[in-house]
């Protein structure tokens, strides 16, 4: 009994052993699996933490690419306009140039134009004076205007310039041009009359009263004006009518203010 009775004590202790030995083992497994899954953890924790700095390493080298290549086209576009601005310098410096030899010849260019204007004004007041009196109030008045323009500061010598060109074309048009107006003109040497006066162009001026029954014919070889015959009152007042526009256009003969007791025929 004794030896049966430790026979079984021992198996017991056995079994307890063995069962001391697999709750050990299994103790042991579970605080390695236990360890695998915390490793495992922290290394996926550690695989997340190093994608996300991966994630971030690439956005920033990325967008680091992408400001190197702004800079780059900043750079291309900066070197475009140096070279455009360098351009409009070396344009710019040709133009200064171009205007200072501009300006000095200006200058050079007034010193003429200036004295060539009051040349100009000796030979308009010449031909002034020398001439027929047609429209003599006018043409008087207007070299007394033109000389006191040339005195003038305010105005530039283009504009004086320009003034004396169109006294100038106006003279010319009174060599051209059928005109008729009224005036105050000097019959003897104590008497004066308001009358018409007509003129075309430089060779034929005549006058008559304002009743239209008196005549006279400017002579420039006696420098005065003459009376006319009632024939040449007739084709006067016909003149002033194709002047006045109330005739139409017709052959007249008119006395000639440059040679006496000769006929200038008028269409």
């Amino acid at each position: 009994m004794k030896l049966q009775l430790s026979r079984s004590i021992f198996s017991q202790s056995l079994i307890s052993l063995a069962l001391l030995s697999a709750l050990s083992t299994n103790n042991v497994v579970a605080d390695e699996l236990d360890q695998a899954r915390a490793i495992e953890r922290s290394s996926n924790k550690a695989a997340q933490l190093s994608q996300k700095k991966i994630d971030r390493d690439a956005e920033a080298i990325f967008e680091l690419k992408a400001e190197i290549e702004r800079m780059e086209e900043q750079v291309s576009n900066l070197t475009l306009y140096r070279d455009h601005l360098q351009k409009l310098v070396t344009s710019q410096d040709q133009e200064v140039i171009s205007l200072e030899s501009q300006i000095e010849g200006i200058a050079q260019t007034r010193q003429g134009v200036v004295p060539l204007m009051y040349h100009m004004l000796g030979a308009l007041e010449h031909i002034v004076l020398s001439d027929i009196p047609v429209r003599e109030e006018a043409r008087d008045k207007r070299l007394i205007d033109l000389g006191n323009l040339m005195a003038r500061a305010d105005v530039s010598d283009a504009e004086k310039y320009r003034r004396i060109l169109e006294a100038y074309q106006i003279e010319m048009d009174y060599g051209t041009k059928l005109g008729a107006y009224k005036t105050t003109i000097k019959v003897s040497e104590s008497e004066t009359r308001q009358v018409e006066v007509l003129h075309l162009g430089r060779v034929v001026l005549v006058a008559r009263s304002l009743d239209t029954k008196t005549h006279w014919r400017w002579s420039k070889a006696d420098n005065a004006w003459l009376d006319t015959s009632a024939e040449q009152g007739l084709a006067i007042n016909q003149a002033f009518a194709m002047a006045e526009k109330q005739q139409a256009p017709a052959m007249v003969s008119l006395p000639l203010a440059l040679e006496i007791d000769k006929a200038w025929e008028v269409k």
